[in-house]
């Protein structure tokens, strides 16, 4: 592998790579310290590997009123939602020791401002909502009252759920130039994969080089599928029905923020980080309840410039098993009506595994659906 097979992959936001990993500072344990949420943890994790490129620490005053209100860093870059540190009042001294839940300092900051904010003013402009049953305006209400700005430095990496899963960008990037790939489509999941996802995922991999099916692994909702148990049905699914060259799969260790159409942005600008020159974006994409519109996570993208954003959103439409056409259609390519397809709620799908029924082989693998089963089990 060559310099130049790293450089015919797209750039990363910004055009660099960032790392603001580095040695622990021998004073660390005399410094005024700062609690870290689980949420925080997972940001300054992605801070620390560069997913979060071209960010080098939580966010000051100037990026984080440009980007509630125009989508834009202070700089013009395009950048969908904040990435704060909450405190509860402004620390002392000019670095800081930054902790996790237990305590144990991992990182060091280099205090740059403190400043106020509106929670409910973020919450509406982020979330469209300022409603509290809204999980992540239940966690910014929740959060400390004003926000602590300042490059990290990350001497204690967060430990990964699934160590063999857990790729930094410039791995990913790595292993996308060892294999050739220049054209790569991401697919953020935090569902288990079932047939819908799988034909578009398929479809979109019959355009490009190479699929990172990338699932979030870090905090969800209570009531989500969790990710020990998505990730062993991923690994089912891609060992028995994709190819195995031209796939890739690897942990995204960010917390949901289910921030719907901004999150779809986010999320889209930290994959292209990551290496993808593409991301799938489906029906309500990071979307929780009936706060967003179905297709209001692909209509944000015009929001932007073309090309503004470098990485291509690849748009799908709800898709189905059409028992008429005898195969995955969409309303884009199937003539037949409602009675003619295969859907199930996730009511449904849950009532099924809890009772050991699987359901039927046109809406999931049933090697899925044993694992699900077995899980529901459990």
């Amino acid at each position: 592998m060559t310099v130049a097979a790293i450089d015919r992959l797209i750039k990363p936001h910004g055009g660099r790579l960032v790392d603001r990993t580095g040695e622990r500072p021998d004073d660390v344990d005399a410094l005024e310290r700062v609690p870290l949420t689980s949420r925080e943890r997972s940001d300054l994790d992605l801070l620390a590997c560069g997913a979060l490129s071209p960010l080098e620490g939580f966010m000051g005053k100037a990026d984080y009123e440009s980007v509630l209100e125009s989508m834009h860093l202070a700089n013009g870059l395009p950048w969908a939602l904040p990435v704060c540190l909450a405190v509860d009042e402004a620390p002392r001294g000019d670095r800081v020791a930054l902790t996790d839940e237990s305590g144990r300092a991992v990182a060091v900051l280099e205090v740059d401002e403190v400043y106020d904010y509106d929670k409910e003013r973020e919450a509406e402009l982020c979330f469209r909502t300022t409603d509290d049953a809204h999980p992540g305006v239940a966690r910014l209400y929740e959060q400390r009252p004003r926000y602590l700005a300042g490059r990290v430095t990350v001497f204690e990496r967060q430990t990964p759920e699934f160590p063999e899963l857990a790729r930094d960008p410039a791995e990913t990037r790595r292993i996308f130039a060892e294999r050739g790939w220049k054209r790569v489509v991401g697919f953020q999941t935090r569902n288990p994969i079932h047939r819908a996802h799988e034909y578009l995922t398929k479809v979109a991999l019959e355009t490009v080089d190479g699929l990172l099916v990338h699932p979030l692994v870090g905090d969800t909702k209570s009531d989500d599928v969790p990710a020990a148990v998505r990730v062993e049905c991923y690994r089912t699914l891609l060992e028995g029905y994709y190819p195995e060259n031209r796939v890739l799969l690897s942990a995204f260790p960010a917390a949901m923020r289910y921030a719907g159409p901004r999150e779809a942005i986010w999320h889209a600008i930290c994959r292209k980080n990551y290496g993808c020159s593409h991301f799938i974006v489906g029906r309500d994409h990071a979307g929780v309840g009936n706060y967003y519109g179905t297709y209001d996570a692909q209509l944000i993208f015009d929001d932007f410039e073309p090309h503004e954003l470098d990485i291509e959103p690849m748009f799908f439409e709800h898709t189905f098993w059409c028992n008429v056409c005898g195969s995955m259609a969409s309303t884009k390519s199937c003539p037949h009506g409602p009675e003619d397809r295969v859907f199930l709620s996730g009511t449904k799908v849950r009532e099924m595994l809890g009772a050991g029924e699987v359901p039927p082989v046109e809406f999931t693998r049933p090697e899925v659906a044993k694992v699900l089963i077995d899980a529901y089990r459990s």
